[in-house]
């Protein structure tokens, strides 16, 4: 951890490494550290235009490029595939612009750009996760009055968020929400995990890596120190539950410990999420 924030604080001697110019990265890294040292706290900052649209992934993009140096190697995953659209993009802009060697291994890559999921391979002390965040507000959907949301947080005023997730679960029997699941982080601040499924929340939770979300259309920076806790909102009688399908197993390794997604079609079939994970365990990886 400490090697990490000496690391955002250094001044770095490249000029123009990545296509952000050194003034932008030393503003993005000041606002990082700002978001380490408050946990789950929006920190504003001056969102650069990119060359990728607003939405897909911008704020991710300027995270990654403001603390990546030459010797990192970089994962590029858009919802656990690395072939994604998302994914291929953003990977050959940011290998294109930088040089660093790129991976689709989590455990060989030093930073990990994801657009909603977090890799089934355990990150360490050493990775920096970096999540795209489309909306970082938690209480949008209760609350409108940007003036009013700010004090909601300043005051750690949450109720109107657990009156909607009882009202959610009267409704529904069950609460509902499952990407996007709001959680207190260090015990302070609630904090909208982006649209990964319940089924990687628990991997925040004392996590020994450095997570990091970007939201480039909001302006906001948010971050997860690593080994601070993070709690999903839930009811003592009602307990956080990840998403399970009883009997479902992937159709190409055989895993049921792994975030599955169904296939449709005639002979609907489920396969892994994380994809590079997935071949690495069937021994299809070349």
């Amino acid at each position: 951890m400490t090697d990490l924030l000496n690391e955002l604080g250094a001044e770095h001697d490249q000029k123009q490494f990545g296509i952000l110019d050194e003034y932008s990265k030393r503003e993005i890294r000041r606002a990082i550290l700002t978001a380490v040292a408050v946990p789950g706290y929006q920190v504003p900052f001056g969102s650069r235009e990119m060359p990728v649209a607003r939405g897909w992934g911008s704020g991710g993009l300027q995270l990654t490029l403001a603390v990546i140096s030459p010797s990192d190697v970089i994962k590029v995953i858009d919802q656990g595939d690395d072939q994604g659209v998302n994914a291929v993009n953003l990977r050959r802009l940011i290998v294109q612009s930088t040089k660093v060697h790129e991976t689709t291994t989590a455990s060989e890559a030093s930073i990990v750009q994801s657009r909603h999921r977090i890799p089934e391979d355990g990150l360490d002390e050493q990775h920096i996760l970096i999540l795209q965040v489309p909306v970082p507000e938690p209480l949008r959907g209760v609350e409108r009055d940007m003036r009013e949301l700010a004090r909601m947080h300043a005051e750690a005023d949450y109720s109107k968020m657990w009156v909607s997730l009882y009202e959610d679960k009267v409704r529904n029997g069950v609460i509902t929400q499952t990407t996007g699941y709001p959680c207190l982080v260090n015990d302070r601040y609630v904090i909208a995990t982006t649209p990964i499924p319940r089924w990687d929340i628990p991997r925040l939770d004392q996590s020994p890596f450095l997570t990091l979300f970007g939201a480039g259309r909001e302006k906001r920076i948010y971050a997860v120190p690593p080994y601070t806790p993070v709690t999903p909102l839930t009811f003592e009688d009602v307990p956080f539950e990840v998403e399970y399908t009883p009997g479902a197993n992937c159709s190409q390794c055989g895993s049921s410990k792994s975030f599955l997604v169904e296939i449709p079609g005639p002979a609907s079939r489920w396969v892994c999420s994380d994809t590079d994970w997935c071949e690495r365990n069937s021994g299809k990886a070349q």
